[in-house]
């Protein structure tokens, strides 16, 4: 029996990113999975289905710039590792950030993975491509 696919909420505020994103995940049939966050606050929100937002359904991976206004994607991954009910969503830093301690800090919030946008051969489709393979791979909690 086929996995459903996982919902991908992206959190960037980024529009060319975003809409890069819409695109290459369309072309892949799998534009009806992506939610889009503009920062760490509204994705919290949609996560738990707050401020009329209705939750996002499980399982899902979060794609996470780190830097954003209003909370950033650190202290996003502090409130989302803080909280029982979301602690163990599967999240992967997509950022254009390369300095090490912002890579440790977020390894140490346990992301699934670090991934420099600038430094992503094939660009979005190839981070597409990953989410595709890891979401057959994996067994989500």
């Amino acid at each position: 029996m086929a996995r459903p696919d996982p919902n991908i909420l992206l959190v960037d505020d980024d529009q060319v990113d975003v809409m890069i994103a819409r695109r290459t995940l369309a072309r892949r049939g799998k534009g009806d999975c992506l939610v889009v966050a503009r920062d760490g606050i509204e994705a919290l929100e949609i996560l738990r289905g707050q401020n009329g937002h209705a939750p996002l359904p499980r399982p899902c991976i979060v794609l996470l710039d780190l830097n954003m206004p209003r909370m950033d994607g650190l202290e996003f991954l502090r409130e989302l590792r803080a909280d029982p009910e979301l602690s163990s969503v599967v999240v992967f830093a997509l950022t254009t950030s390369t300095a090490s301690r912002d890579r440790a800090e977020a390894y140490r919030h346990q992301v699934a993975g670090y991934i420099a946008k600038t430094g992503a051969p094939g660009g979005f489709e190839k981070i597409a491509h990953m989410i595709e393979q890891y979401a057959e791979l994996n067994v989500f909690p």
